[in-house]
């Protein structure tokens, strides 16, 4: 079984969708996007850390606003104790402050954290629409000295995954990589959230009549169990999965409520940014 964390976005309410249908157990991520900021992100990390969950806020280089600002993020995760973030560069389109992409953020928060703060970072198995694939792969080994993992943008080939994790240790990034899968959702909803957050661009399958889409598709209805189950297959090129959620808990944690659900690391239904 993979270990599993599941992504949501910082809407209101979210807090208390989490403590009805998703264990203790299980890590959660935070969003940061550029209409929520980091506020939000951080605001919900620290409600979900206090509650007992695992939390890993996302901090988008783009969206902070000062050096002192990180410096107040670093102390509000060590109180609420956060040991780990996930860091983009973001979606913003002009920088904020004094960071335009993530790697002087990882290098700063190495430092203000002594080296303590775990960081997650970015990669894209079908590539970025406004990055490079050179460029892609350069940045990930000039950050793999400051991360200790990488998260997949939402993808739904599994050997474009897997493909793509032999692709960076070929190219020298040793970094673990997480599977970015999107949870179970309607398929509307699933186009609908996943544009409105920047990664559209990858759902074009779900309006082809092939195999994958085949595969995929209950109805009207996007299940990633076929995925995960070929991922699966291939433990030493993927380290867990990620699942992007839109908030659909009931969808990502098989429906069940988390009093009801034994408290395990994986969930019971498994058999966005630039640089």
């Amino acid at each position: 079984m993979f270990p599993t964390r599941i992504e949501i976005i910082p809407s209101e309410g979210i807090v208390e969708q989490v403590q009805a249908l998703v264990p203790l157990t299980t890590a959660l991520t935070v969003t940061c996007l550029p209409h929520h900021g980091i506020e939000r992100t951080m605001r919900t990390a620290a409600q979900l850390s206090v509650l007992g969950y695992r939390v890993i806020p996302h901090l988008a280089a783009r969206s902070l606003h000062s050096r002192a600002e990180l410096t107040g993020i670093m102390r509000d995760c060590n109180v609420a104790g956060i040991g780990e973030v996930f860091v983009i560069g973001g979606d913003r389109k002009q920088q904020a402050g004094p960071y335009q992409s993530a790697l002087p953020l990882l290098e700063d928060i190495a430092q203000y954290s002594g080296g303590v703060m775990r960081a997650g970072i970015a990669g894209y198995p079908e590539g970025h629409p406004a990055v490079g694939a050179l460029d892609l792969v350069d940045a990930l080994s000039a950050k793999q000295h400051l991360a200790t993992h990488v998260v997949t943008q939402m993808c739904f080939s599994a050997p474009k995954i897997l493909d793509y994790a032999a692709f960076l240790r070929r190219e020298g990034v040793q970094l673990p990589v997480w599977a970015g899968v999107a949870g179970a959702v309607p398929r509307a909803k699933l186009v609908s959230l996943a544009t409105q957050i920047g990664v559209g661009s990858s759902l074009k399958f779900l309006s082809r009549k092939g195999p994958l889409a085949r595969k995929l598709l209950s109805g009207d209805r996007y299940a990633p169990s076929a995925l995960i189950s070929e991922l699966a297959e291939h433990p030493d090129h993927v380290a867990g999965i990620h699942f992007y959620s839109f908030n659909n808990l009931a969808g990502a944690t098989g429906g069940t409520t988390a009093s009801s659900r034994p408290e395990t690391p994986e969930l019971a239904s498994i058999p966005g940014a630039a640089k």
